[in-house]
């Protein structure tokens, strides 16, 4: 064996030892699937207020601004603000069904809202700051009109729930300066949802349940 081999033969044992780990490794085969999301669609007034509440939800893993359920394609803010679309400014929340249930969504989500206003929410007034649940599929409506049965048969409401629940239509996100907007512009935000009486008007409708999680169904 010459002297160039034997210098050679610690450096072709390290390849051969790596080469046996990364056969090993589980990070050699192919990478596990990520958890399956689903969607869910909720209308409650201001959308960067709803966008907000939601994000604070563990399992929710993405919330966008937009507009939903009216006739304009494509719709911009100035067009749904204006009225005439049909639209309600809307937040399309995509979670993890393994972390949050969509029942326990519906739940949380008549806890940020008022749902005895039929004319807007808080300062927000028109068709556009309307509450609604759009319901993708049969489970999803089965599972809100259960919620609106028993919230209203709690008595804890001054009124009579006049939040709809819709069939999902299609989902417009709105412009980039609309997204995250608490996360961009925390003062602005801070101080428009102060203003507009938002959380007053949450604690005397729920008290310490106004917005909080977790969230014990109505009928509980």
């Amino acid at each position: 064996m010459t002297i160039r081999l034997l210098r050679a033969l610690p450096a072709l044992l390290l390849l051969a030892l790596a080469g046996h780990a990364a056969a090993q490794s589980p990070a050699s085969g192919p990478s596990p699937a990520l958890a399956e999301t689903r969607t869910a669609i909720f209308a409650g007034g201001c959308f960067w207020c709803t966008e907000s509440d939601f994000d604070k939800v563990p399992g929710v893993v993405e919330t966008v601004s937009g507009y939903t359920g009216g006739r304009t394609a494509n719709p911009t803010y100035e067009q749904v603000g204006k009225g005439g679309t049909g639209h309600y400014e809307a937040v399309k929340v995509t979670y993890d069904p393994t972390r949050v249930t969509y029942p326990q969504l519906v739940e949380y989500y008549w806890r940020t809202v008022d749902p005895v206003d039929a004319g807007g929410q808080f300062c927000d007034r028109g068709e556009s700051y309307r509450t609604a649940i759009f319901a993708a599929t049969a489970e999803e409506r089965a599972a809100a009109e259960a919620s609106a049965r028993a919230l209203a048969a709690s008595g804890k409401l001054p009124g009579p729930i006049v939040t709809p629940i819709l069939d999902a239509r299609t989902f417009y996100p709105a412009e980039g300066y609309h997204q995250d907007y608490k996360k961009l512009n925390t003062l602005k935000y801070t101080f428009y949802r102060s203003r507009c009486g938002r959380d007053a008007r949450l604690e005397k409708l729920w008290g310490d349940a106004a917005g909080k999680w977790p969230v014990v169904a109505a009928g509980s």
